[in-house]
């Protein structure tokens, strides 16, 4: 190995100068890579250049940390040590792990990068947390076993390849030279936290620019430190007295719960409930993995995913423009129980102290309901089941399930007609007490491995388009049993998407890519037709309150659909991810960020693609009220229920 190399003697280089070089060499090739992934038609050459020229100023940022261990270990290595040829071995063992988990770290970003089009961030960072569903969906989404042998055989040539011409230095290191590397091992880390910070990757208007500018390791860093954004410290905020009357001029006059709740309620009197004949008595709200609107052919789409649900459309109400306040499952849940905008960080379903807040669940069990929340997968996952169950709802998981009615299963959940088949028990039970029941049901069968039962579609397993279809076979089998019973005739049915299949796009929020179906299907009670107005995965759970007669619609931020006209404001939709906060409203965009920051997009009406505009103040205004009002509801305990919820 030390010898001589091909044109001359071999050079030397000190351990952490072979991590320096293997790492940037590791972290190019994936950028190149991504790089290539996104395309090169969605970027221009000037910003491809920038986000390479980012690039290696995240790298460098990034290994100003990786090399400090290596540096330690070679200032307290003895001089006597350093020609042993133990040592030697050992430096090249040590190599071979540094450069496999280099690259085992690269194949994960660019697995991550497939899923979400971004560097490591906040997500990966609440993926740690619950490692046997993220593990599990990896092992059976990939060929884990060859993926690790053929980077272990990469290493292995990489490090071959290096031998050849580089050895490891193991010159004697003097008092001076330990006291330099020590220097440098303190200096760097602190150069790199005072100059580097993840918020330069935004140097673009091109989104996938500015992830292609990250570095993973970095980003990840980064998002671990910023696990929950405080609303007040790091977005734009007017005077709260302001906030509080813009709301109410856009109709939101929040009361304390325990007025909502004790006062009279007069709009079970009503004889009109919008377009619904009288009002129902049960609500299922199912909530479908990852299924963007453009899935479904109501919604335009040409190859027959969706033909259940394409003929429930023809005899139901079909919401046109709805739009999901996010990217993950958590942030539908939280929308589509608590009808509040999205507050940035973690979601509610997620934080400590998010028990018996006012959800539709918390409401409808205080006034006589049965409530649930059934979900097909580990309800432990994503705090789904403390949450629930902290907020009045009777929680279903797939370990509350009859084994033998389970036809298939994989690491996020049961099939969704297995699903169903166990929900519907439940309705049976309810039913037979003759109380109204509120049921919430969560699905995972189109979700990555995409796996489910044979037979049942004429689409292969493992690709989204067959997880797609499989659910919609499971919809249409839930109604078709469902029409036998005898409750059916008073249920109304409630199917919307938790989030879209992807949020990727050239803007930070493409509002295209929060688009999402929502259907409500009850043929006793409701005609057929559409609902044009524009809306948002917030306004679903005042809708429900207010269309069985329940107090509480009114404490939501969000807006009950059928209103009657003159107390309707106009449109508008939030949406966001775990950052960048969006309100949609006039053909506008008004997106806040950290370091308040404040962004103005044109929205196509048509084809939803945004381009940046002058920002509009009153929009800006309203954007901040209600995100400033949301975060703060939540911090101070106001979106927690009254002592005593029964009227």
């Amino acid at each position: 190995m030390q010898k001589k190399a091909t044109g001359g003697a071999a050079k030397t280089l000190p351990f952490f100068g072979y991590t320096a070089i293997i790492a940037l060499s590791i972290w190019l090739i994936l950028r190149v890579v991504l790089a290539l992934d996104v395309g090169l038609g969605n970027m221009q050459l000037g910003e491809m250049m920038g986000a390479f020229a980012k690039g290696l100023w995240f790298d460098l940022a990034t290994l100003a940390y990786f090399v400090v261990p290596w540096l330690l270990l070679s200032l307290l290595m003895p001089n006597r040590w350093r020609t042993k040829a133990w040592v030697n071995k050992l430096r090249w063992v040590m190599m071979f792990l540094v450069t496999f988990g280099l690259i085992f770290g690269a194949v994960s970003e660019y697995i991550f990068w497939q899923e979400f089009t971004t560097r490591f961030n906040f997500i990966a960072v609440d993926y740690l947390i619950y490692t046997n569903e993220v593990i599990g969906n990896i092992r059976e989404s990939y060929p884990v076993p060859l993926i690790l042998l053929v980077i272990a055989l990469v290493v292995v040539a990489i490090l071959y390849g290096a031998s050849k011409w580089m050895h490891f230095e193991t010159a004697p290191k003097s008092n001076k030279s330990k006291f330099a590397m020590l220097a440098v091992a303190m200096g760097l880390p602190v150069m790199s936290y005072q100059t580097a910070n993840v918020d330069q990757m935004e140097f673009s208007k091109n989104a996938y620019v500015n992830e292609l500018a990250g570095n993973g390791l970095f980003s990840f860093s980064a998002a671990a430190r910023r696990n929950e954004l405080d609303y007040d410290k790091f977005y734009k905020t007017i005077a709260q007295q302001k906030a509080d009357d813009i709301l109410k001029k856009n109709g939101l006059e929040r009361q304390p719960l325990s007025v909502v709740l004790k006062r009279t309620n007069t709009s079970i009197e009503q004889p009109e409930i919008g377009p619904f004949k009288r009002r129902p008595k049960n609500v299922i709200l199912i909530s479908v993995e990852s299924l963007s609107a453009d899935f479904l052919g109501v919604y335009g789409n040409k190859e027959n995913l969706t033909p259940n649900l394409d003929k429930l459309a023809t005899e139901s109400l079909v919401f046109d423009k709805i739009f999901a306040t996010g990217t993950r499952t958590v942030r539908g849940l939280d929308a589509l129980s608590l009808g509040t905008p999205p507050i940035p960080g973690q979601a509610i379903v997620h934080r400590p102290n998010n028990e018996h807040l006012a959800t539709v669940g918390e409401f409808l069990e205080a006034q006589g309901y049965i409530t649930f929340f059934i979900y097909g997968g580990y309800g432990v996952f994503d705090n789904m089941n403390n949450y629930f169950r902290g907020n009045d709802y009777k929680v279903i998981d797939r370990t509350d399930f009859d084994p033998s009615s389970i036809q298939s299963e994989n690491v996020w959940g049961v099939d969704d007609e297995s699903l169903f088949y166990n929900a519907i028990g439940q309705f049976d039970g309810a039913a037979k007490t003759d109380k109204p029941f509120f049921a919430h049901i969560m699905t995972t069968s189109n979700h990555r491995p995409y796996t489910f039962p044979e037979g049942k579609i004429d689409l292969p397993q493992g690709k989204r388009a067959g997880a797609v279809k499989y659910t919609d076979y499971a919809i249409g089998q839930l109604i078709e049993s469902a029409k036998s019973k005898p409750w059916f005739k008073d249920t109304l049915f409630i199917i919307v998407a938790d989030h879209c299949s992807s949020a990727a796009g050239k803007t930070k929020l493409p509002v295209n890519k929060y688009h999402i179906p929502l259907i409500f299907y009850a043929p006793d009670m409701l005609p057929a037709g559409h609902y044009p107005r524009m809306a948002s995965q917030i306004d679903i759970a005042p809708t429900i309150l207010d269309l069985l007669g329940a107090k509480g619609d009114d404490h939501f931020f969000g807006q009950a659909l059928f209103e009657e006209p003159e107390q309707q404001t106009a449109p508008r939709a939030f949406i966001s991810n775990y950052q960048e906060l969006g309100y949609y409203k006039n053909d506008t965009l008004i997106v806040l960020s950290p370091k308040q920051k404040t962004e103005a997009f044109k929205v196509d009406p048509i084809t939803l693609e945004s381009t940046p505009t002058a920002m509009d103040e009153t929009l800006l205004n309203e954007a901040i009220a209600y995100y400033q009002t949301a975060s703060r509801a939540y911090k101070s305990g106001a979106l927690k229920e009254a002592e005593n919820l029964n009227p």
